[in-house]
């Protein structure tokens, strides 16, 4: 059996789309399907009900399904133990990392790295920071660069590398410019343009609202946050924004009692071990938390 037929069975069963399998493993969709039918041919049963353009798992399916996951996470582990006995930092690294810490943390980091360890194939996934965790959960990805949850779930561990203080920010024209500070009242009784209500950072928005008696009222979403800024300085709603990115085209605005303040860092598998490539990343996130780098 080809741990490469296992490959794409899971990466069709966990998208339900082979066109997904196939943009995720960098393969052409008859190369999938190709993995798919030798697999299906070896174990003499069909793992997917094919029905129009839907795909779903047969039993079969459903039963292959943990135990390929297990066959290659047991792959992984030992390929990392052989590798970590000699001591050089090599091979590839998987990480997830959201598109905000990605501008504007991960720059210098990823020079240093990249500059004390050629020989690492960096692969980096720029995913919203709730996918990053359930890839690194699943296996996938070996490390996450996100926004930490305020309650993470097993079996995950965290490390605090930044702390991401938080404005209100409106356009220079909006109406709250026009005070020194706002209510919160005040402040809601104007439409906001926030992250989706399923990702942590619009979930500590919330949190910090909720002892007020009172919810933004949201225009508009996106999970982007230059998206989200760009829709503010042209007067589309105040929003919520990192401090690194408040620039001459929007204005921030007082609120009293809001103090918000995002954790950034890294998230790895409690039962996974690490390669060398992701100890040394790991090592220089360190000095990033310590503010020496």
């Amino acid at each position: 059996m080809e741990l490469s037929s296992l490959k794409a069975f899971i990466a069709v069963s966990e998208s339900a789309s082979f066109t997904e399998a196939s943009l995720r493993l960098f393969l052409t969709q008859p190369a999938v399907s190709k993995r798919i039918a030798a697999l299906e041919e070896e174990l003499g049963c069909a793992l997917f009900d094919r029905i129009g353009r839907s795909i779903t798992l047969t039993e079969a399916g459903r039963t292959l399904l943990p135990r390929a996951r297990r066959v290659l996470d047991e792959v992984k582990e030992m390929r990392a133990a052989i590798a970590n006995l000699s001591g050089e930092v090599s091979g590839e690294l998987s990480l997830g990392t959201s598109h905000h810490i990605g501008l504007h943390r991960l720059p210098p980091i990823l020079r240093a790295y990249s500059h004390r360890y050629p020989q690492v194939d960096l692969n980096i996934h720029f995913y919203d920071s709730e996918d990053v965790c359930r890839e690194v959960a699943q296996g996938v990805l070996e490390l996450g660069l996100i926004t930490l949850p305020s309650n993470l779930e097993e079996p995950l561990a965290q490390r605090v590398v930044w702390n991401d203080p938080q404005q209100v920010v409106v356009a220079h024209d909006h109406p709250l410019t026009e005070q020194p500070s706002v209510t919160i009242g005040e402040l809601v009784a104007h439409p906001a343009i926030l992250p989706a209500r399923n990702t942590y950072t619009r979930q500590l928005i919330e949190e910090a609202f909720q002892p007020y008696g009172v919810a933004p009222n949201v225009r508009l979403s996106s999970n982007y946050l230059e998206t989200i800024k760009m829709m503010v300085s042209v007067g589309l709603g105040w929003s919520i924004l990192p401090a690194c990115m408040v620039e001459n085209d929007i204005a921030v605005v007082a609120v009293e009692g809001i103090r918000l303040c995002r954790r950034l860092g890294v998230v790895t598998h409690k039962q996974r071990s690490l390669t060398n490539a992701a100890r040394a990343l790991l090592s220089l996130l360190e000095l990033a938390a310590e503010r020496r780098l």
